[in-house]
């Protein structure tokens, strides 16, 4: 990864252009073509370094709760729950962890009862039925940045 790579990366996450061509704003600011900005954005994606691209939305401002949710779930199992959890358009976070509970992920839903019926949702179509729904009490870090 080299300077160029390290200032696309810094402008993803705090200067991203919300226009029809947001690459060819970063291309511009570093004297360099649309198409390298994305070639370089796509091999940064293959290395693993990029997860995602996307915005990030404080769900209880716009009316949503959230819980991060832990199950225990079988080794054999785990490529099927996680495809089960991912297919459901309110997680938003998904992570295989070395713990007893081993797949974490965050579900932001309408209601508690619509939360509960998504995590009923997924017990029910995985077999998994032990799954925790942890709520946040208090919100300590939404913006987490990782400058390079």
């Amino acid at each position: 990864m080299d300077a160029t790579d390290k200032t696309i990366l810094n402008t993803l996450q705090t200067n991203f252009s919300l226009s029809s061509r947001p690459y060819q704003r970063i291309a511009e600011a570093l004297d360099i073509s649309e198409q390298e900005v994305i070639s370089r954005i796509k091999n940064l994606k293959e290395a693993g370094i990029i997860r995602r691209i996307g915005a990030t939305f404080d769900a209880s401002k716009m009316g949503y709760i959230s819980t991060l949710c832990a199950a225990k779930v079988n080794k054999e199992s785990i490529e099927a729950f996680v495809a089960l959890v991912n297919a459901f358009p309110n997680v938003s976070h998904n992570y295989l962890r070395t713990h007893s509970y081993n797949i974490w992920f965050t579900l932001s839903a309408e209601s508690e009862e619509a939360l509960e019926t998504i995590i009923g949702e997924i017990k029910e179509k995985s077999g998994v039925e032990d799954i925790l729904s942890l709520r946040a009490k208090e919100t300590f870090k939404l913006d987490a940045r990782f400058l390079l």
